[in-house]
């Protein structure tokens, strides 16, 4: 097949003039204004924004947490601006892998429990789980530590048993909201080694963040302001 023949190349996100609005009583508030919005597969991106900007919104809709008021969102290839809240939780589960400031992980059950849970939703036979799950424990340097509840571990272990759990399925996205939030400097410089390893493994990361010096980390960066990207 001739180069001018070859399909375009498959977009991990495509958003075409989303809009989200937010009904307050008989106000409307405009959370996003016409955003779109590309990103391919294996890239690394940081969205940046103040307060109120609409970094939030944008994040909840890309994670498939929300869904915008109007306009088109693709995710690998998928429509999902219509989608029920059923419809939506199946393609969270297979398509994105969450990293959230607080860690998220269940207090009374082993590292090696939490990265199991998403395999129980995505009904992954126990065998099968277990070995997915320590193989997601030791890619992130924590295979002497898969017993160990949440309470037995550091902040970073427990940020890296959060990021093994988002990458157990194999997913097309990892989404990570403000990742280094909870660490001191030095953890948090150990996580972003971690994401910048997992990079360049191959994985799409989206990464927001309030931090300068933790934006400068991605390969491209992304601002929003007033519910816009800044150009």
């Amino acid at each position: 097949m001739s180069a001018a023949l070859m399909p375009e190349p498959a977009r991990l996100i495509e958003m075409h003039e989303l809009t989200r609005v937010y009904q307050l009583g008989p106000q409307e508030i405009y959370a996003l204004r016409g955003v779109s919005l590309t990103i391919d597969p294996g890239e690394y991106v940081a969205i940046m924004g103040p307060s109120g900007s609409g970094k939030s919104t944008l994040m909840n809709i890309i994670g498939c947490l929300d869904t915008p008021s109007a306009g088109r969102y693709l995710l690998d290839g998928i429509p999902v601006e219509s989608m029920n809240e059923d419809e939506l939780a199946a393609v969270r589960n297979r398509k994105i892998g969450f990293v959230f400031q607080t860690f998220n992980l269940l207090a009374r059950t082993t590292a090696l429990q939490n990265v199991e849970l998403p395999l129980i939703y995505a009904k992954i036979p126990r065998a099968e789980r277990r070995q997915l799950a320590e193989e997601a424990l030791a890619a992130v340097g924590l295979k002497e530590r898969m017993n160990h509840q949440p309470n037995e571990l550091s902040g970073g272990q427990r940020q890296r048993v959060a990021i093994a759990r988002a990458l157990v399925n194999k997913p097309s996205l990892l989404l990570a909201d403000e990742p280094t939030g909870n660490l001191d400097s030095q953890t948090g410089r150990e996580i972003l080694d971690l994401f910048r390893d997992l990079h360049d493994r191959g994985n799409s990361i989206i990464m927001v963040t309030h931090e300068d010096d933790v934006a400068q980390e991605a390969k491209r960066v992304i601002h929003i302001r007033d519910g816009k990207i800044a150009t």
